[in-house]
């Protein structure tokens, strides 16, 4: 990839169809993003088709410029009213929406633009820079390093949310016990089906996501009607300060170095680079008791994570013919309909197609940079509704995420059983963050553990023989021995 090819690639990306292609796939990814149950994913999905009548370089542009914008696009409900437009926006919500409730949707909101522009940005210079160093070192990732990987992010449990530590592992557990349902790769067995055949599949993740996040709100938010509603202040819609923005910086530079690597393993994607993010950032705070209650770091972790995670799953999907993630995988079947074929020799092949793909990801990032800060405080009106008008807009919108995923009635019942569900577990203390990361890495454990079980011949020991397993083995030890020594040197210090 020398000089020249770079300079095709600019010459290619001041085409005004290209940029007009681009500047539409962001404003149609930041409203699709927004709307609950409505990911990137979906939208590029449905959206290919259309692409498919324009050249390789402005349709990938396209669909690439969707991808980004609607990672980004589910923050803006997640705050606004604890229903996360998108899987990665799950753990935005967790301090956003506190953030929203004590009148600061728009600080909230401003925060999650910067830490989601500078980690997409971040993520696409480094992609630039060493894109072939990254999907070699991707490429020798196996079943055992995938297992250990998915070890270190359950023993984030124990921190994830709150003080309550038994109460997060607890509802991890319910997640893994949730992603059980279906039909067992390894052996065929049906588990937990009924006899239902939607359920053969297993239970999809977004009805769960809309379930335990927007319809337990809703649940909660009526058991005030009636009562006195304090009026939301007009610094609703005030903007980051400078003082929020340095306080957050160093939590944003973490989180996207985290979710660029993240997203360069391939299958592992946005959502789990934004709960590691999340994670991250309160263990690196000095305040870790404020995550949960609004804190701008629980907003700018996650955020510069999974966006930073969009740039790193393109590596994979391009450099090895593997989807770093659900959306990169459409995108990938986008590659191989226009006749292109993904893999190590892409880079030689088509550089202008891949420096193309990379500045529009670049001009899109900075196109919701303008659509966050220019659009915040308008967004953050949407905090002074009337919850009498708000939320029963809200549970449509919720039952229309749900029923469209797959057009599937089973789909929403799902979402109604895990809003209960959610509900009861939240009076007694449970939070829902725990049971969506047990949910999300259940099936890359057991299918990761099952074929590194294989692989050494039933042999556990074999773990051992694998260096990078055994350090995310010991980074998962210190954190789940973190919080039992914290919570003893506190009470050292208080005797």
């Amino acid at each position: 990839m020398g000089l020249p090819s770079l300079d095709y690639a600019l010459a290619v990306f001041t085409d005004p169809m290209v940029i007009g292609l681009v500047v539409l796939g962001t404003l149609v990814g930041v409203l699709v993003g927004a709307l609950p149950g409505l990911s990137s994913s979906m939208a590029v999905a449905l959206l290919l088709p259309f692409s498919l009548y324009l050249d390789p370089v402005p349709s990938i542009a396209f669909l690439s410029a969707l991808y980004c914008a609607g990672t980004f696009g589910g923050s803006i409900t997640a705050i606004l009213i604890n229903a996360p437009g998108a899987p990665p926006a799950a753990a935005t919500a967790y301090d956003g929406y506190p953030l929203a409730q004590q009148g600061q949707a728009g600080r909230a909101l401003g925060i999650a633009t910067i830490a989601s522009v500078i980690g997409g940005v971040l993520s696409v210079l480094v992609l630039l820079i060493g894109a072939p160093l990254l999907a070699r070192l991707a490429y020798n990732f196996g079943p055992p390093e995938y297992f250990a990987l998915a070890v270190f992010g359950l023993s984030m449990l124990a921190s994830i949310s709150s003080e309550a530590s038994l109460k997060n592992l607890i509802g991890g557990c319910l997640g893994l016990l949730i992603a059980t349902v279906g039909t067992d790769l390894t052996t065929g067995v049906e588990r937990f089906t009924f006899g239902i055949p939607e359920l053969y599949d297993g239970i999809h993740f977004i009805p769960v996501l809309i379930g335990l996040f927007a319809v337990t709100e809703l649940l909660t938010q009526a058991q005030t009607l009636g009562g006195q509603r304090l009026a939301v202040a007009l610094t609703a819609l005030k903007l980051p300060s400078m003082a929020d923005v340095r306080k957050v910086i160093p939590t944003i530079l973490r989180s996207s170095g985290i979710g660029t690597f993240i997203g360069v393993l391939p299958a592992e994607g946005s959502t789990m680079a934004a709960i590691i993010g999340y994670n991250e950032a309160k263990r690196w705070s000095k305040e870790p008791e404020r995550f949960g209650r609004g804190a701008i770091e629980g907003v700018a972790g996650p955020e510069a994570a999974n966006n930073a995670a969009t740039g790193g799953a393109m590596v994979p999907t391009l450099a090895l013919g593997i989807p770093g993630s659900a959306t990169a995988a459409v995108i990938l079947g986008g590659l191989q309909v226009q006749g292109l074929r993904p893999g190590p020799f892409l880079f030689e092949e088509q550089p202008a197609l891949l420096y193309g793909i990379f500045f529009a990801m670049l001009l899109s990032n900075m196109l919701f940079l303008g659509i966050g800060l220019g659009g915040a405080k308008l967004f953050a009106r949407v905090s002074l509704v009337p919850p009498t008008f708000l939320w029963p807009i809200v549970f449509v919108l919720c039952f229309v995420g749900a029923y469209g995923l797959e057009q599937s009635m089973v789909d929403v019942w799902v979402m109604v059983a895990a809003g209960l569900i959610g509900f009861v577990l939240k009076r007694f203390g449970f939070a829902a963050p725990p049971i969506i990361m047990g949910l999300v890495l259940g099936g890359l454990i057991e299918t990761s553990l099952a074929q590194s079980m294989i692989i050494f011949d039933q042999d556990w020991t074999g773990f051992l023989t694998r260096p990078v397993a055994v350090v995310f083995f010991v980074l998962a030890l210190s954190g789940l021995g973190a919080a039992p020594l914290r919570q003893a040197w506190r009470s050292f210090k208080a005797r």
